[in-house]
C-alpha cells in the first residue's frame, strides 16, 4: 500500500498561509508529496522554502493560475486536481495549505487505509476538524463551521476536487471546466477516521488576514469583490467568546506558535463590520442544540454518504 500526499498553493508565503509546516507534517506519512505551486508573486519565497525542506518526497508541479478560465473559485479545484492527477499512491491525503495533521495522528491515519485497502466500497476517509480563529488558543465548534470534510480519497481518476476545492466527488466524464457542476456527479462513500485535520485559515495578524481575504475574494468574486475587501479593517471580534484549545498543536507548529506576536492587535474594533455567521443568534441557537442536547449536526449540507460499520 502506498499513500500519496497532495497540496496547492499561490503566493503562501505572503498571504501567511503555514504550507511548508502542513508539508512537513504529512511527510512521515506518505510515501510522496505532490505540490502544484502557482505562479506566485516575485516578493514570495514558497519555492525556496519547500525546496529547504529537503525531503526527495516532495515533487513541485510549475502551474498557471487562470481566474478567467476557473472563476468563482474553481481555479482552486482545478489546482487542486493537478496534484492529485500527480500523484502515484493507492490512497490520496490533501492538505490545503492552512491545514496540518497531528503526528500523534499518523498510526491510526495508517491503520485505518491499511483496513480499507481492499474494501472497494470505501472511496474516502472523513476527518474530524479542529478550525482555530485569531490565535492558537481558540477554535470553532459552531453550527457555521464544518465539523467534518474528506481529506483522503482514493486514486481513481473519476474522483475530483470539487467547487473551490472543499471537498471531493465523483464526476464520469468531466469536462475539466465546470467545478461547480452539479448533475451527474456523486458523494462519495466514505468511512470514519478517528484523526483530526487542524485547520488554521484564520490565524494570522489581522492585516495579512485582510490580505488573505482580498486574494481570496479576487478569486471568488473578481476585482470588484477584491476591491470592496481591501477598504476594510478585518476584526476577529470578541474571540474571548470562542471556545478554549485545551490539546496540543502538530510539533512542526511550534516555532510558528512561539513567535505568536499579534495578541494586541487581536482586539481592535471595526465597528462597521458584518457580523460573522457564529455571531448570528440564529448560528448560536443551532450550536446550542448540537453541541449541549443533540451531540449532532443538524440542517446542514454534507457532501458525503457516510458508510455504517465501516
Amino acid at each position: 500500500m502506498k499513500i500519496s500526499g497532495f497540496t496547492m498553493s499561490k503566493n503562501a508565503e505572503k498571504l501567511g498561509y503555514p504550507a511548508i509546516e502542513s508539508i512537513m507534517s504529512a511527510l512521515p506519512l506518505v510515501d510522496e508529496f505532490i505540490v502544484a505551486l502557482g505562479d506566485s508573486d516575485s516578493d514570495d519565497n514558497s519555492r525556496k522554502l519547500i525546496k529547504e525542506i529537503n525531503s526527495d518526497k516532495i515533487k513541485i508541479i510549475d502551474t498557471v493560475w487562470d481566474i478567467e478560465k476557473y472563476p468563482r473559485g474553481m481555479e482552486h479545484a482545478h489546482q487542486t486536481d493537478i496534484a492529485k492527477n500527480n500523484c502515484t499512491g493507492d490512497w490520496l491525503i490533501y492538505l490545503q495549505a492552512d491545514e496540518l495533521i497531528h503526528e500523534k495522528d499518523i498510526p491510526v491515519i495508517r491503520k485505518r487505509c491499511e483496513e480499507l485497502n481492499d474494501d472497494k466500497e470505501v472511496e474516502g476517509l472523513l476527518f474530524n476538524y479542529y478550525h482555530f480563529w485569531g490565535d492558537y488558543q481558540h477554535y470553532h465548534y459552531s453550527h457555521s463551521w464544518y465539523k467534518h470534510e474528506i481529506r483522503i480519497v482514493r486514486n481513481d481518476p473519476e474522483i475530483h476536487s470539487w467547487e473551490s476545492a472543499q471537498s471531493f466527488r465523483r464526476i464520469p466524464e468531466f469536462d475539466g471546466l465546470n467545478y461547480r457542476v452539479q448533475d451527474n456527479t456523486y458523494k462519495l462513500n466514505v468511512a470514519k477516521v478517528d484523526a483530526h485535520i487542524y485547520h488554521y485559515g484564520w490565524v494570522r495578524p489581522p492585516h495579512i488576514m485582510k490580505k488573505k481575504l482580498v486574494s481570496f475574494a479576487n478569486n471568488h468574486r473578481g476585482k470588484a469583490g477584491a476591491e470592496k475587501m481591501e477598504k476594510t479593517h478585518f476584526d476577529y471580534g470578541n474571540i474571548n467568546k470562542i471556545r478554549k484549545f485545551k490539546g496540543t498543536h502538530p510539533e512542526v507548529l511550534n516555532d510558528k506558535i512561539l513567535n505568536f506576536n499579534w495578541e494586541n492587535k487581536l482586539y481592535k474594533r471595526n465597528k462597521n463590520r458584518q457580523k460573522f455567521k457564529h455571531e448570528k443568534i440564529s448560528y448560536k441557537i443551532l450550536s446550542f442544540i448540537e453541541n449541549y442536547i443533540l451531540n449532532k449536526t443538524i440542517f446542514s449540507f454534507q457532501n458525503y454518504n457516510l458508510l455504517k460499520n465501516k
